[in-house]
């Protein structure tokens, strides 16, 4: 039997000559997101700082590969750590999550536009549902429609 092993890529601080540090914020941000731990260690985060054992605790998980997680969110600029000793502190930094929103949000517009089409569109189906209901019986409005011919008629 072979020994099946999974590399994790960690995106590094140099993209190469010439790259573009935003870009690589970026990069790093969402790579550090795309982790339902990392994202739950930066919810807890929200109340204020922590030990690295307070931040572990709820997870299934060793410390170590909490430790490691960390450090991704360190690396992304995302938590801030002070060392005394053997004992660390992490504090949640919102700088580049702000970033990340910022470019998220030039895509506002394209999401804005295919609302409202579905709004017109669902509109649009609404409207039908309600001339069928109005014409769905056909008695209905044949006897409707001879009632108003006889109301013109009488005036």
């Amino acid at each position: 039997m072979s020994k099946s092993t999974a590399t994790v890529h960690y995106i590094g601080t140099d993209s190469g000559a010439g790259a573009d540090p935003h870009e690589d914020i970026l990069n790093r941000t969402f790579f550090a997101l795309s982790d339902p731990v990392r994202r739950a260690l930066l919810q807890r985060l929200e109340a204020g700082p922590a030990l690295v054992s307070e931040l572990a605790e709820p997870f299934d998980i060793s410390l170590q590969a909490v430790s490691r997680h960390i450090q991704v969110l360190v690396r992304a600029g995302l938590v801030g750590q002070e060392r005394s000793g053997r004992i660390s502190r992490c504090s949640l930094l919102a700088e580049p999550i702000v970033s990340a929103a910022v470019w998220i949000n030039r895509y506002s517009k394209y999401w804005q536009g295919q609302f409202d089409l579905l709004a017109a569109v669902l509109g649009d189906i609404e409207k039908g549902r309600s001339s069928k209901r109005a014409s769905g019986n056909p008695r209905a409005a044949a006897k409707k429609a001879t009632r108003r011919a006889k109301g013109s008629r009488n005036e």
